[in-house]
């Protein structure tokens, strides 16, 4: 019987865990560059770094070896649900924007220079 006890009281205590876990809140950590499509459809072909930095801000991390790729990343760890993440990979060629690519839509009007 004490046996018994025993597995039943580790069972229990056990699966107490589980549920003081759901009762206990987590804060939201959002991490990176939250982008919107509104302001990626603002992006254009030709665009200097500074035109890019005020539209979209400072990237998230700065790469030493290829100063011509940017990286916009932004992750999203809720206190319930699934996480999120949006990455937004800009390239660049003697400081003008190139071409970008990641989970945003590319905008119809993107490969028309500002000037035009």
């Amino acid at each position: 019987m004490s046996r018994f006890g025993v597995l039943l009281v580790a069972i229990i205590g056990l699966s107490g865990c589980s549920l003081l876990d759901k009762m206990v809140y987590r804060i939201d950590i959002p991490q990176g560059n939250y982008l919107e499509q509104e302001d990626v459809d603002k992006l254009r072909v030709g665009m200097t770094e500074e035109q890019v930095i005020f539209v979209l801000g400072n990237p998230v991390a700065e790469n030493s070896f290829d100063s011509d790729r940017w990286v916009y990343l932004y992750n999203m760890d809720p206190n319930s649900g699934k996480d999120f993440r949006k990455e937004l990979v800009l390239t660049f060629n003697n400081k003008q924007l190139q071409d970008f690519k990641g989970d945003f839509d590319k905008p119809e009007n993107f490969d028309q220079p500002l000037d035009q």
